[in-house]
Order: C-alpha cells, then sequence, then structure tokens
C-alpha cells in the first residue's frame, strides 16, 4: 500500500476521471494519478474484467476506493452518461484526462466514411463533450485541472484522419484554455511512439519504430510511465500558472531536417 500521507500525494483530495483507461495507457495514468493521491474512475467498454481488476488493484495499492464506469465515446449521450456515472461514483470530478483516441492511418482516397466518423468522434468529439459536462463542477468548486491526449502524428501529414484529429486536439486545448480559466486549466501532451505499443505499429508498418528512434534526439521511445508522470504533473500546483499548453514526449524527434 502506498504512503497515504507521504509528501508523494500532490493529488490527495482529487477525483479524476481518465478515459479509456482499462488498459495501456490509460491504465498506466490512472495507475499514476492514484498513487500520486487521486480517486480515478477508470472507464471501459470491451474490457470490464481488465477495468474491474485495474480497480481493485488501485484500491488494494492506495486504500482507497476508485470506480469502474462503462464508457461508448462514439456516441455523444454515451459521453456525457459515462462522466455522469464517474461524478456519481465519485462525489464530483475535477481531473479529467481525455485519453480515449482510436487510431487510423488509412490514406484519405481510400478511407471508409465510417472510420473517418469513429476516428474524429473519439478523439475531438468525445473529449470536447467530456469537457463540456465537467465543467459546472469544476466551475463551482472554483478549481479543475483537464489534460488532452494528442500525438506525435499531430505534426506529420501522411498520417490521415488520426493526425488531423490529434492536431484538433491541440487546438481544442488552447481554445478551451481561453475560455475557462481562471479556474480551469487546460493542457496537452503529445507523445511520439509508445515503447509499449511498437509492436502493434509494427503490424502496421515494420519499419516504422527504427525509423523513429533513428531520428530521435533521445535515441530512444517515450514509454507509458514517462507520459504518465508527465499528465499528473500537469494536475499538481507547480503548474497552475500553466495553461493551453502542448507537451510533446517524443525526445525531439518532431523536427524535421534537412
Amino acid at each position: 500500500m502506498a504512503d497515504l500521507h507521504g509528501a508523494d500525494q500532490p493529488l490527495a483530495g482529487h477525483r479524476a476521471l481518465v478515459t479509456g483507461s482499462s488498459r495501456n495507457l490509460g491504465a498506466q495514468i490512472a495507475r499514476t494519478l492514484a498513487e500520486r493521491g487521486a480517486v480515478v474512475a477508470v472507464t471501459y467498454q470491451g474490457s470490464e474484467q481488465l477495468a474491474r481488476d485495474l480497480v481493485a488493484d488501485l484500491a488494494d495499492r492506495t486504500g482507497r476506493a476508485h470506480v469502474a464506469v462503462e464508457g461508448d465515446f462514439h456516441q455523444a449521450d454515451a459521453v456525457r452518461r459515462t462522466v455522469e456515472a464517474a461524478q456519481d461514483g465519485l462525489g464530483g470530478l475535477d481531473i479529467l484526462v481525455n485519453n480515449f483516441g482510436p487510431f487510423s492511418a488509412v490514406p484519405f482516397a481510400d478511407l471508409p466514411h465510417e472510420t473517418w466518423q469513429s476516428v474524429w468522434a473519439g478523439n475531438v468529439t468525445a473529449a470536447y463533450l467530456a469537457t463540456q459536462s465537467v465543467i459546472p463542477g469544476m466551475r463551482t468548486a472554483g478549481w479543475g485541472r483537464i489534460v488532452n491526449l494528442s500525438a506525435g502524428s499531430a505534426y506529420l501529414r501522411n498520417h490521415s484522419v488520426y493526425g488531423l484529429a490529434k492536431q484538433a486536439v491541440i487546438t481544442l486545448t488552447e481554445a478551451l484554455a481561453l475560455e475557462l480559466g481562471p479556474e480551469i486549466t487546460v493542457n496537452a501532451v503529445a507523445p511520439g511512439q509508445v515503447e509499449e505499443s511498437a509492436d502493434d505499429i509494427a503490424d502496421i508498418d515494420p519499419t516504422f519504430v527504427e525509423r523513429a528512434v533513428a531520428r530521435t534526439p533521445a535515441g530512444r521511445l517515450v514509454t507509458r510511465a514517462e507520459v504518465a508522470d508527465v499528465v499528473a504533473l500537469l494536475c499538481t500546483p507547480a503548474f497552475d500558472m500553466l495553461t493551453g499548453a502542448v507537451l510533446p514526449l517524443d525526445g525531439g524527434w518532431r523536427f524535421n531536417r534537412f
């Protein structure tokens, strides 16, 4: 069990919703927020058991009651219901991490309309709707933190609708920062290729990881734990004056050169 009274609990007393958090990066973000003191709502769609196992593990490690919430982030009403269920389960929300983000790299010329709709709805529309749903409570409380997950694909022009959606997440972040201050800060992180997901991208492009590492000044890929640490830090008092920022966690990979 974590030290509930230690100096490493800067998020103690806060309540967080992490969308798409039953596995992979979302699960790591949920773990890190819980380790830093927050109670967390974990969402799932097709992986209920993974979500419930994660919640049970977080409860064992922290001694706090976390919740699992079913969430479909492709449909507007379902997004609102998910946020409402998380608010009910935790007694309110003051941290929202918009992590859910389906991927597609099918070229625009061949992209099915339903894939366009799915990727755009999951990455952009869901973030806007979830944010809209938490604003009243955060404003009433006088404090809120929203962190959006963009991606290194936002800096590319050959990742089709996913790159377009992740660029839109950046614009949404900046616009919301203007609208929601001073009570609420809105920031984004844009990870490059994540180390633990290298096998997934290799199924699409077997040379991608090797080329990405070769072009990265840091000489390696970012890890899920590193991304989650930055998300958690953005919710701490040390970053009270940071809003509308996008932090690219890619080891310098995004810089073009010739």
